[in-house]
Order: structure tokens, then sequence, then C-alpha cells
């Protein structure tokens, strides 16, 4: 028989190595632990999707870039300028892990204080007296409220009246309706024009009254409008739905108006601001005008089109009304709606008309003025498109 010869091996372990292998071990499985809890634990509309991944790109300009390509090539710096600054790596990894910006407090506190997170935008274009401590405030109505049948002085709705002389346009748009107006908070009113009112919402005076006087100013110019006056808070109180859900309810009504006219060009969501007198409301020519400011969804790939539509009409609306736009803000993350369906349209803004305490006699002034601007623009945009 011949010999079997088995070679062994052996296997030399010291301490210090078991020990090492016991770290990396437990280290691993903790960090399984926090990155599981990390993915898991992202409120609605912070995690990873699209928009904020755009978001957080905002931050990198194209000096940034530049110096990103230097860290390989170093020619690259040649073409920065002395005084630019590198970029802040560290920063924006913090930012993006912590959902926290280190140069903007608003991201800390807004969390900790409540109502903070109403000033939560940011204030892209800022008209005379705008700042974060007059940013525009949505109100929401208690049930009661909503629920109740409640009287109005009798002078709001004749103060709708056409009182304006408008010489018949030179061009006109015919029987095509290119502009969509909606409510999605319809029943926001004006604390004047209530009777003994302990909030200012109302079924029949509220600010469908503003939307409908601005569509009528655009049909004088030659634009064609479409006015939804949708009793909004009716079908969240008829499904039972939440007034946070407003704006689903409205998805509907204008995904209806696309799908039914290939015309509608411009979408415009009319709203009346909570803020108070002093804030939205301005004096032009011996005349009391209602405020208005441009709100802007950023949570959606339009909404870059949408801001630059909003920022042309601020500036439009300052050249022939100084005083009158408050100023463009937009509004993103995962503490505020982000999108405002303005994500069905590259041209939709939402338009804060006056305040609680402005009349709609001085809303209607700014109605008259937002036409007039407005029609403009669109006719010689027209003529360029064409």
């Amino acid at each position: 028989m011949r010999n079997r010869n088995f070679r062994g091996f052996t296997v030399s372990l010291n301490r210090t190595s078991l020990r090492r292998i016991a770290v990396l071990v437990i280290v691993g499985i903790i960090a399984v632990f926090i990155i599981t809890g990390m993915l898991t634990s992202f409120e609605q509309g912070s995690g990873l999707a699209s928009a904020s991944v755009n978001q957080w790109a905002n931050h990198i300009t194209g000096e940034n870039l530049v110096h990103v390509l230097a860290m390989e090539n170093p020619y690259f710096a040649q073409v920065l300028p002395d005084e630019s600054d590198k970029l802040e790596v560290s920063g924006i990894i913090f930012e993006l892990a912590t959902s926290i910006n280190p140069d903007d407090p608003r991201s800390l506190l807004g969390r900790e204080l409540p109502g903070f997170s109403l000033f939560d935008g940011k204030i892209v274009v800022a008209g005379e007296g705008t700042d974060y401590t007059n940013m525009p405030i949505e109100s929401a109505p208690p049930m009661e409220v909503l629920m109740a049948e409640r009287e109005a002085s009798e002078r709001n709705i004749e103060s709708n009246g056409d009182k304006s002389n408008v010489p018949a346009p030179d061009m006109t748009t015919g029987d095509k309706k290119v502009v969509h107006i909606i409510h999605s908070h319809s029943r926001e009113s004006f604390y004047p024009e209530l009777q003994e009112a302990d909030a200012p919402f109302h079924k029949d005076v509220n600010i469908t009254l503003v939307g409908e006087r601005i569509g009528r100013e655009l049909e004088k110019r030659g634009v064609g409008v479409d006015v939804d006056k949708t009793d909004v808070e009716s079908l969240l109180l008829n499904r039972g739905w939440q007034y946070t859900q407003s704006y689903d309810a409205s998805r509907e009504i204008v995904k209806e108006a696309i799908a039914n006219n290939e015309h509608l060009e411009f979408f415009f969501d009319i709203h009346r601001d909570a803020q108070k007198r002093d804030i939205t409301t301005v004096t032009i020519n011996g005349e009391v005008y209602a405020r208005t400011f441009f709100v802007i969804g950023e949570n959606h790939s339009n909404f870059e089109h949408n801001l630059q539509l909003a920022t042309e009409l601020h500036h439009r609306l300052e050249k022939q009304y100084p005083g009158l736009s408050r100023g463009v803000v937009t509004k993103g993350g995962a503490g505020t709606n982000g999108k405002f369906n303005q994500d069905l349209s590259q041209r939709s803004i939402l338009i804060e008309v006056g305040g609680v305490e402005n009349t709609l006699e001085e809303t209607f002034r700014s109605a008259e003025a937002l036409a007039d601007v407005f029609a403009d623009f669109y006719w010689e945009t027209s003529k360029v498109n064409q």
C-alpha cells in the first residue's frame, strides 16, 4: 500500500488580530443599522427625489464646477478670478445628510418652532419692504367656518361692477381661451367685506371675485380667459378631505381644463394673503391698491420656467405700478406643498392679491393692473413667437 502524505495547514491568530476582526464586525453591523435607519426615516418629499437633487445642485455654481475640474487638472484653475471662493464640499455634504443649511438658521428653527416653517421660502425678487418677516402666509379656516352660512356686506357684489373704460383691442385671441384662472382656496375672503366675522372666509364673497375681475379685464384687452369659480372647499367637505388637500382637488380641475382645451397656455391660481393691511396695501397716484406677491413651487422640473415668467411680470408691474408687487418667492422642500399644480405647465403661477384687511375695491384695482401688464406681455411675446 502507498503511503498517503497529508499536508495540513495552520492558521495563526494572535489576540490583536481577533480583537481587530471583532471590532470591524461590530462597527459594520452598527453602520448597517444606521444607514438602514436613515434611509427609512426620510420625511415625505425629503428623500433622494429629482427635486431634492436639483435643490442641492443649485449650490454648485459654474465657478464651483471649475474648482472640481481643477482638482484633477490644475490648469482649469487659471481661468478663475483671484477672489473666487473654493467649493465648500463639507457644507454641501452636511446639508445633504442633515437637511440643515449652515448659512440659513431657518432650516434648523423651522423644525423646532411651531409655524416657523411658513417662512422657509426663498425670496428671489424682493419688492419694496419685502423680507423674511412678511412672507405670504396661508391661513386655513376652522371647520365651523366652512360649514356655516354667513352674511356679507351689501356693497361687496356691487363693487365688482365694471367701471374701467378700455378701448376695443387691436388684437384678440377670438374664441380661443389661452389663460386659465383657478382658486385653490376659493373661500379666502376679506374682513372689510364681512359682517362681524371672526375668520376671513366666505362661500360667496371671496377671492373668486378677484379672479373673475382679472379674467374680465383680460378679455377686454383681447386675451381669452377661462375663469373657474369652483367652490373647492365644498369638494373637500363632500369628500371628507383635509384643507391641506386643496391643491389635490384643484389639480383635477386644472387637468380637466388642459384635456378639454388645447389652446390654454397660462395658468394662474389666485389667492388672498393672511398678512395685515400695512404689508399688503400701497397707494399709487392717489389710488389705494392691494399688493400682489408671486409664489413659485420648486419641487418639480418646471419651476425655473415658471419662475422666469413670475420675475418678468414682477418687473413689469414695478415699472408701470411702482410698489404694487411685493416680489417673487419660491417654496420647496418637505414643509410645503412645493408644487401648487405648477408642474402641469411651464407657465403657471400662484398670485397672492391683497391680504385679510384689504377691500374688494382695492383688489379690483390690482386685478386691472395685473390684466394691463399681462396683456402687454402676452401680445409682445405673441409677436415674437410669430
